[in-house]
């Protein structure tokens, strides 16, 4: 079992969302987060002053799966969120060793 977090832009959230779907996923948990990367903010004007807006705003995607999917989403995460422009995110992959369903105490693949 594995865990894919992506980091992406908040604008390419439904469209993630869709394409995960058509091949498959069912669940996803999404969280808005901020951050920096080569991005590096960037400068607003408001009441006539210069700020810098050093945290970009990015929604994070966690998904659990069993390894069969895991290149398919992968592959969709990129051809889907990609502009090719500095800031489109990141995947990280992990290894789960163990899921547990609260509800019925349901182990392994089975809880997924």
């Amino acid at each position: 079992m594995h865990k894919i977090e992506a980091i992406i832009r908040p604008h390419k959230l439904e469209d993630l969302r869709v394409e995960l779907e058509e091949i498959g996923v069912t669940g996803m948990t999404v969280s808005e987060v901020r951050g920096f990367g080569r991005q590096k903010g960037h400068s607003e004007l408001y009441r006539g002053r210069e700020y810098n807006v050093v945290f970009q705003p990015k929604i994070k995607v966690e998904i659990m799966m069993n390894g069969e999917l895991m290149e398919k989403v992968i592959d969709t995460i990129c051809s889907t969120v990609n502009t090719g422009q500095v800031g489109d995110g990141k995947i990280f992959i992990y290894p789960i060793s163990e899921v547990v369903r609260i509800r019925t105490g349901e182990r392994g693949a089975e809880a997924l």
